[in-house]
């Protein structure tokens, strides 16, 4: 599991659009990035987070910083759950589980469905280089992130 401090584990995902993106697209001059990863589109603690995320959205741009979630949906969900909610930051698909693996953030056998291993809910805050500045990884994944936290890792 990446530490704070370490540089963030580079990766290339599919977005909802079916467009490859990568990982140090988003390091942007004197801008940060909050890797939000995410269990799954749809359920209520995800969309709980993300529409926060959402709702940040003037905040955190005013703080310089950009949300991406990650999840392992395939693109076709990731699409229809950002028109659903009307998130306007990058959903990118881990459906092959190798960047969730990769953070050390498999959940395996999610509500005892054997063989269903999504990421677990956790947050990063990275600098403009790539650089992890805060971390957050829930014990369990029914539990939304330190928001305070976060906000607390831009100022």
């Amino acid at each position: 599991m990446p530490q704070v401090g370490s540089r963030a584990p580079s990766f290339t995902l599919y977005d909802a659009d079916q467009k490859e993106r990568s990982l140090s697209e988003f390091f942007v001059k004197g801008k940060k990035t909050i890797l939000a990863f995410y269990p799954g589109a749809f359920t209520s603690v995800c969309t709980e987070e993300l529409c926060a995320f959402r709702d940040m959205f003037a905040e955190l741009q005013k703080m310089k910083a950009q949300v991406v979630g990650i999840s392992v949906d395939p693109p076709f969900a990731q699409k229809a759950y950002a028109e659903k909610y009307g998130f306007k930051f990058p959903l990118l698909c881990d459906f092959t589980r190798k960047v969730t693996r990769k953070y050390g953030l498999i959940w395996r056998d999610i509500d005892g469905v054997k063989g269903y291993d999504v990421s677990n809910r956790a947050v990063y805050t990275l600098d403009d280089t790539g650089k992890i500045l805060y971390s957050w990884v829930a014990a369990n994944p029914d539990v939304a992130p330190d928001f305070d936290g976060i906000r607390k890792s831009l100022a």
